[in-house]
C-alpha cells in the first residue's frame, strides 16, 4: 500500500512538473521575453522624474498594452491554484524531490518566499506603492495598492470581466491598472522562466527524469502562413463519413483535382471553402511551420544556476573575465 501511494505521489510531481514546463516554455517564447534584460528592467517599477518649470513630472515608457495583455493571457494558467501547471505546485514538487540536496532545497524555499512576496503580498506596502484619491466636491476618497490594482487590469480587464474587480479599481482609470500590471507581469515571466531553467538544468542532471520530448514539443506558431501536400476528397452532403482515419473511404468519395468542381463545396456560414490559386502565388517557396528542438534558456537574472553550470544568458564582461584567466 506504501509503494502505491509513493508512486501515486511521485506521478502527480511529475505532471505538474511537465505540466509547468509545457506553459513555461510558452511564456519564455513570448516577444516580451526576447529581450531578457529589457524584460527584468520592466520587474523593478522605475520612476522616470524630471522637472519642467519648477514641477515635477513622471513619465513612464511601457510596452504596448496589446503585448502585455498577451503575456498575462499566456501566463494565467501559472497563477491559477487549481491548474496542473501552476507556479506553486511547480516549486512543491520540487521541494519534495530535492529534499535531501540542500542547495536545492534552499533555492526551492527562497523561490517560493518570493513568489508569495510579489504574486500573493500580504500587506499594502509588500506591494510596492499605494495611491490615494480624493474628490474634493464629493469628499469621496479611493485607496488601493499596485498589487490591488494589477489585479483590477489582469483580471477585470484582460483574462476576466470580475466587477469586483473593475468596481474596485474603476476609480484609478486603465492607465494606472495598467501601469501597476506592467512590473507583476513582468516579473511572473522572470520567475517562470528562471523556474523552467532551474528544471531544466535538473532533469539534465538526471534528477527529474522528465519526459525529454516536453522541452522540445512545440508549443507556438512562430509562423502562421504554411503550405502542405494533402489528399482531398469530397462527396454529395449526407453521405456516409468515413468511420476512422485508416478504413477505406465509403461510396460516393472522389478526389479533389484540378477539375473538380469546387463552386459545390460551400458551407452556410464560411461560404466557398476552397479557393484555386494560380501556380504563380506560388512560386516561392512556402514557409513551412515545422517543430524544432528547445533553445538554450533565456533567463537567469540571478545567478541560480552558476552551481550547476548553466549561467544564461552570458553575464556582462565575461570575454574579458575568460580572457584574463589564460
Amino acid at each position: 500500500m506504501g509503494s502505491e501511494h509513493a508512486k501515486a505521489r511521485d506521478e502527480k510531481h511529475k505532471r505538474y512538473l511537465e505540466a509547468f514546463v509545457l506553459r513555461a516554455r510558452r511564456v519564455e517564447e513570448h516577444s516580451l521575453a526576447a529581450d531578457w534584460d529589457a524584460l527584468v528592467e520592466l520587474t523593478r517599477m522605475k520612476i522616470n522624474l524630471r522637472f519642467h518649470n519648477g514641477e515635477a513630472r513622471i513619465r513612464y515608457g511601457l510596452p504596448p498594452e496589446e503585448v502585455v495583455e498577451s503575456a498575462a493571457a499566456r501566463l494565467r494558467p501559472i497563477l491559477l491554484e487549481q491548474e496542473d501547471c501552476f507556479h506553486m505546485k511547480a516549486l512543491s514538487a520540487l521541494g519534495y524531490i530535492c529534499r535531501a540536496a540542500p542547495h536545492d532545497a534552499e533555492w526551492i524555499r527562497a523561490a517560493r518566499t518570493e513568489w508569495r512576496a510579489r504574486v500573493k503580498p500580504s500587506t499594502p506596502e509588500e506591494s510596492g506603492y499605494r495611491i490615494m484619491l480624493s474628490n474634493t466636491s464629493t469628499g469621496e476618497e479611493h485607496d488601493l495598492d499596485a498589487h490591488r490594482l494589477a489585479m483590477a487590469w489582469i483580471y477585470g480587464d484582460v483574462v476576466h470581466h470580475d466587477p469586483e474587480r473593475r468596481r474596485e479599481g474603476d476609480a484609478f482609470g486603465l492607465l494606472d491598472r495598467f501601469r501597476a500590471a506592467v512590473p507583476l507581469v513582468a516579473w511572473v515571466m522572470v520567475g517562470t522562466i528562471e523556474l523552467l531553467n532551474y528544471i531544466r538544468a535538473l532533469n539534465e542532471a538526471g534528477l527529474l527524469q522528465l519526459r525529454q520530448e516536453i522541452f522540445g514539443e512545440q508549443v507556438t506558431l512562430k509562423k502562421t502562413v504554411w503550405e502542405e501536400p494533402a489528399e482531398m476528397y469530397y462527396a454529395p452532403v449526407g453521405t456516409e463519413v468515413p468511420s476512422s482515419a485508416m478504413t477505406p473511404l465509403p461510396e460516393k468519395w472522389v478526389p479533389l483535382t484540378e477539375a473538380s468542381d469546387m463552386s459545390s463545396l460551400r458551407h452556410r456560414f464560411a461560404g466557398q471553402l476552397v479557393h484555386v490559386e494560380s501556380s504563380s502565388t506560388t512560386a516561392q517557396p512556402p514557409h513551412l511551420e515545422m517543430s524544432k528542438p528547445s533553445a538554450r534558456p533565456k533567463g537567469n537574472s540571478s545567478g541560480h544556476f552558476a552551481a550547476r553550470e548553466v549561467p544564461w544568458p552570458p553575464p556582462k564582461g565575461w570575454k574579458t573575465a575568460l580572457s584574463e584567466r589564460g
